[in-house]
């Protein structure tokens, strides 16, 4: 279990494009979120450097468990207590749907 687990966790992707006046931060996500990559997602952001506002877009992503709202939700902690402003985007309708049922309600630990 533990050696699917680290190999699946390279699922996700991160790639980070600044847009050119340097307001805003793009974050694509792709691939499978969940406990085994969520982690890695959290420490991809650069929340110290970048712009007052951040966009997530997991259009190309699936979130598959707790642990991936939970990441989120600390992402978005890391970067308020910056005085920057997260926004989600490209939620399918199950991932909306998940996000919506647990953000706010998972105990933060990442």
């Amino acid at each position: 279990m533990v050696v699917f687990a680290r190999r699946v966790a390279r699922l996700a992707e991160v790639t980070a494009v600044t847009d050119p006046d340097g307001t805003c931060v793009v974050y694509r996500v792709t691939g499978e979120l969940f406990f085994a990559s969520s982690n890695d997602l959290v420490g991809q952001c650069d929340y110290a450097a970048d712009p007052d506002r951040v966009v997530i877009d997991l259009s190309a992503a699936h979130i598959r468990d707790a642990s991936s709202v939970a990441a989120l939700d600390a992402i978005e902690t890391k970067y308020a207590q910056r005085g920057k402003t997260v926004e989600i985007t490209g939620l399918n309708k199950h991932n909306a749907h998940l996000h919506g049922k647990l953000s706010g309600e998972l105990t933060p630990g990442h």
